[in-house]
């Protein structure tokens, strides 16, 4: 199995859902973990909007990458561009790619402007984790 780590900063939204996208469309393909350069915990609304989809990430924690550091990746998927540019280096033939998703954390405005954003980076999300293997499909025999 393919282990994947998605990464970002706080490891509350936007690698959450990634792995819950993961482990629900490829769970048989990948192995999947998430964790944060400076973790600052879940975020109800990441739980919520994922929930709205069926999918429970409830029981998913907020981790610093460094609790990881024994783990050996196949992949690693930054998420945002604050976690590129801090992203520590992983030995061995880890590769290192990089999507930028907006942070819904950082949303402004209504309740349901928030819900808003919050819902569409997890479509975009979504859309990105659902070609995953074809991408690193092909990034293997390119």
């Amino acid at each position: 199995m393919t282990r994947i780590l998605f990464l970002c900063t706080g490891n509350s939204c936007r690698s959450q859902m990634a792995e819950g996208w993961a482990r629900h469309l490829h769970g048989d393909k990948f192995e999947v973990h998430s964790a944060g350069i400076a973790p600052v915990g879940l975020h109800p609304l990441a739980v919520r909007v994922m929930q709205e989809s069926g999918i429970d990430i409830s029981g998913q924690k907020s981790k610093p990458v460094s609790a990881l550091k024994d783990m050996a990746f196949d992949t690693v998927i930054t998420v945002c561009d604050s976690a590129r540019e801090s992203c520590p280096h992983f030995p061995g033939k880890t590769k290192v790619l990089h999507f930028d998703f907006a942070d819904p954390a950082a949303a402004k405005g209504s309740e349901q402007e928030v819900l808003a954003v919050f819902r569409r980076v997890r479509d975009e999300i979504r859309d990105f984790v659902s070609g995953l293997p074809e991408y690193l499909s092909n990034r293997r025999t390119a």
